[in-house]
């Protein structure tokens, strides 16, 4: 059976960098499943009009497709249920409450951080898009919108529910990861691949999880390429 997975892109292939897509890597290395990251961009609707929708990740398992990242989880549990990432009613409550602090209380202070890094990372045939699209969301310029001071201190008040949970064991899930980790690493993930800021300290109890994050699964996000491994390719 092949499995290949829709993926986010920027200037260079080997940027991948949507949070949702990284969500759905590290439960596809959880369950040990092998997948294609087919490389994406933000203008490319058409390679993945099939799904009915225009947005990564999709991931297609032989003749299924499966669209956000997660009902994917939930696909891979009710399809390959050894390891399972959500479980009893209880462990996928809690998931759920990890995969909205993750989007409504961590994304708005790393955005704010990252923002213009983002767009430097974005495939050039994405730039019109992406701004144009994130401006009338926001209701501001995409220059008006990217405040790191402010950035990081919203991140900083965000994190104080992590930092508490982490400084009992060494994952969101306990002893070992699972569902909740990975919903949230991916918005670590998001800025780790576009930008060089360095949203949290090392004496912070998430920054140690954030490591053990890196290298699980064999160093899957650790191995990530990121913007700074290859700027020298693109300086003038």
């Amino acid at each position: 059976m092949s499995r290949k997975m829709f993926d986010l892109c920027g200037r260079d292939e080997r940027l991948r960098f949507s949070p949702y897509c990284w969500r759905v890597k590290y439960a596809l290395a959880h369950k040990g499943l092998a997948c294609d990251f087919v490389p994406w961009k933000f203008t490319d609707k058409e390679a993945i009009s099939f799904s009915d929708q225009p947005k990564v990740p999709v991931l297609v398992d032989g003749d299924e497709t499966v669209v956000d990242s997660y009902e994917i989880f939930r696909y891979l549990d009710r399809v390959y249920p050894d390891k399972p990432l959500l479980g009893d009613g209880v462990a996928e409550a809690r998931a759920r409450f990890f995969k909205f602090y993750a989007e409504r209380s961590l994304a708005p202070g790393i955005m704010r951080t990252i923002l213009m890094d983002v767009f430097n990372a974005v495939h050039p045939d994405d730039h019109e898009y992406f701004r144009t699209t994130r401006e009338k969301a926001f209701g501001r310029t995409l220059e008006e919108m990217h405040s790191p001071s402010q950035g990081l201190s919203m991140l900083d008040k965000a994190l104080e529910p992590m930092r508490g949970r982490l400084e009992e064991s060494p994952f969101l899930e306990g002893d070992e990861a699972g569902a909740s980790d990975y919903l949230v690493v991916g918005a670590f993930m998001w800025a780790r691949v576009t930008s060089a800021a360095d949203l949290i300290s090392n004496a912070d109890p998430v920054y140690a999880w954030f490591q053990r994050m890196l290298d699980l699964h064999g160093g899957v996000g650790r191995e990530a390429t990121r913007i700074v491994d290859i700027e020298g390719a693109f300086a003038d």
